[in-house]
């Protein structure tokens, strides 16, 4: 298996929609993605959602965010880094010209990346990034029993729990010193928030093996988060599942870039 999957071998870009950070100054950038895609005759348009291709300007929340927002429809998500980590990203700044020109003459691979999908109280709900369980109340501890594939794995006293796609075990899955998933890898990680126990390890979980997470504390509710969103509420003794999807999500980079490569760059230079 490789770092880098998907075909490098595509059509020329046609349509391209631009998705800018909301709260950094990119306004530079984006015109200057759009004096590049007018001199590759790319039709800049407003949706990303009608578009062949997303350029995501920002940094790791902001492709995730657009690959959130275009799952499902085959429109893969290519990263300019004008963040802080901008692990996803496949272009610097200071190449924007260059390698923009190259993805939009079709030079660019596409990597499939699994997704999940929590189950709370009947409602359906999908996660590009992660799935995040924690306490209601900031400060409480909260117990979580969890079971997988419906083995049970016993109650913990924690701040929370994380479960991640390999797209998200970058993020907060990472700095809670849960493991950092290869691009490709068909699994996710489960990773507890500061655990009052020795024994809470992180776990690799392959597709078909569902995690059930029960709250265990009978007297704080937990909150639920869907890619940093709170998105529901599990009471007492409720229990939340989340498992591997179908939908996958289409992160774009440039031939050349591999996650290795793009691991020593961001963590260990």
């Amino acid at each position: 298996m490789t770092s880098t999957s998907g075909s490098s071998e595509h059509s020329p870009v046609e349509t391209a929609a631009v998705v800018a950070h909301g709260r950094i100054d990119v306004r530079d950038a984006v015109e200057r993605v759009r004096a590049v895609a007018e001199g590759a005759s790319v039709k800049v348009v407003d949706e990303p959602e009608t578009a062949q291709l997303a350029v995501a300007v920002g940094g790791d929340g902001t492709i995730l965010r657009t690959l959130a927002r275009v799952l499902g429809l085959g429109i893969p998500v290519i990263g300019i880094n004008f963040g802080r980590v901008g692990f996803l990203a496949s272009i610097a700044p200071e190449r924007l010209e260059d390698d923009l020109a190259r993805v939009f003459a079709g030079e660019y691979r596409t990597i499939e990346q699994p997704t999940l999908v929590a189950q709370l109280d009947g409602e359906v709900l999908v996660a590009v990034n992660d799935v995040v369980v924690t306490s209601s109340i900031l400060g409480r501890m909260i117990e979580l029993g969890w079971s997988i594939a419906g083995e049970d794995l016993g109650v913990v006293s924690c701040d929370g729990m994380i479960c991640s796609t390999p797209s998200g075990s970058t993020a907060y899955n990472l700095s809670n010193g849960g493991p950092v998933l290869v691009r490709g890898l068909d699994a996710m990680a489960i990773t507890f928030i500061a655990p009052h126990s020795l024994e809470a390890r992180p776990l690799v979980v392959p597709r078909g093996a569902e995690l059930t997470v029960r709250n265990a504390t009978p007297d704080v509710e937990a909150a639920v988060l869907i890619d940093g969103h709170r998105s529901g509420d599990l009471a007492p003794e409720r229990a939340l599942s989340i498992r591997l999807g179908e939908q996958r999500s289409l992160l774009a980079t440039l031939p050349e870039t591999t996650f290795f490569g793009r691991y020593r760059e961001t963590f260990t230079s």
